[in-house]
């Protein structure tokens, strides 16, 4: 897997409140819904690129068995 893009993205509170709530009620992370918002308008725009890995799905991930990174 590649290595992840970070990105600073400013946006207004009331905007970032109504998101997160979102995002709690869908089981993601703020970041995670937004990721999800993207490619969902990506797809929706016909600009998805093929090449792009899937997303996992919401919640939290299975717990690795120890000794495995």
């Amino acid at each position: 897997m590649s290595e992840r893009k970070s990105v600073l993205l400013r946006l207004d509170p009331a905007v970032h409140d109504a998101l997160a709530k979102w995002a709690a009620d869908e089981m993601r992370s703020t970041n995670a819904q937004i990721e999800f918002l993207l490619r969902r308008a990506l797809a929706d725009a016909g600009r998805m690129p093929a090449h792009a890995s899937q997303m996992r799905g919401p919640g939290r991930p299975p717990a690795r068995p120890a000794g495995q990174s």
